[in-house]
């Protein structure tokens, strides 16, 4: 059986989270955070190529509501996030997330920042490596406080970002 992402997160954050703070204390926070975003958006970016042409291998029209709502599925693996479908078409994936585990880990270990920047910010380079006409928004996260994170995938039809 294969590790959930929610146990993988719990695993490399025994690493990151020092590293993250040691990156901090000699570079500045904002120079490691940005030097860790790229280097975490790099790796998304390419879990989310290979996931979307995996889902969409056979499709001529790849639908993103059915791809989006199975990587979901895939981080919410071992009751990891509860979360309400508002929208799901082959065009846009609309959800909240209304329950974080990522979220309640990183809180408990007084890491909410840090939460949010190993997991969070993960989720716009996934999305970018859905391909140039697929857009996400989300403007809250619960682990900045939020009761919920609102998720927003759509299909740009001028596709380029």
């Amino acid at each position: 059986m294969s590790v959930s992402v929610i146990e993988q997160a719990k695993i490399q954050a025994q690493v990151l989270v020092p590293l993250v703070k040691a990156l901090q204390a000699e570079l500045g926070e904002a120079r490691a955070n940005a030097l860790v975003r790229k280097a975490l958006g790099d790796l998304y970016r390419g879990f989310g190529e290979e996931f979307w042409k995996a889902k969409n291998s056979t499709n001529n029209e790849a639908d993103l509501g059915k791809a989006v709502a199975s990587a979901f599925k895939t981080y919410a693996r071992d009751d990891a996030l509860a979360y309400d479908i508002i929208e799901q078409t082959q065009d846009a994936f609309a959800f909240d997330v209304t329950r974080c585990a990522y979220a309640e880990f990183y809180k408990a270990l007084g890491e909410p920042e840090l939460g949010f920047l190993l997991v969070c910010t993960a989720d716009f380079a996934t999305a970018d490596g859905f391909g140039a006409d697929v857009r996400l928004t989300r403007t809250q996260t619960i682990m900045q406080g939020a009761s919920h994170c609102d998720f927003r995938y759509w299909r740009d039809e001028r596709g380029s970002k």
